[in-house]
């Protein structure tokens, strides 16, 4: 695994203390792994406060990369909305981020994803 891009299930199931979770961002700190994170993930599961101060730890952290979507990134994900029929800007921004890192995907979700990429390597966090 060269890392891996985190959906919004991955981020919640990391912050509800998700052993599987918890294993693979520890993993990825100590053999300096690339975790992405795209920004419209983060808009999904951020509410602030205190309760959220492993997720905070975690976005911080020098092995996690917060992906913005300029206007390059919004091009990009549009293409893929347009030519898989994908209506989630979010999710397909996953793919996207993914795709340019050759990272699978840690989601809650990978029935949703698989459905803009069937040839998507996922993991589910449990």
């Amino acid at each position: 695994m060269t890392g891996a891009t985190l959906d919004s299930g991955a981020l919640i199931a990391f912050e509800r203390g998700s052993g599987r979770m918890l294993a693979l961002v520890e993993r990825a700190s100590r053999h300096d792994l690339r975790l992405a994170v795209p920004a419209g993930v983060v808009a999904q599961t951020w509410r602030g406060g205190p309760r959220q101060a492993r997720l905070s730890r975690l976005l911080g952290s020098p092995c996690t990369e917060v992906v913005g979507l300029d206007e390059v990134e919004a091009r990009a994900v549009g293409v893929v909305c347009g030519t898989s029929g994908a209506t989630d800007v979010v999710d397909v921004s996953v793919v996207v981020c993914a795709r340019q890192r050759g990272h699978r995907v840690v989601t809650g979700d990978p029935d949703d994803l698989r459905a803009t990429d069937p040839g998507l390597a996922v993991l589910v966090p449990g």
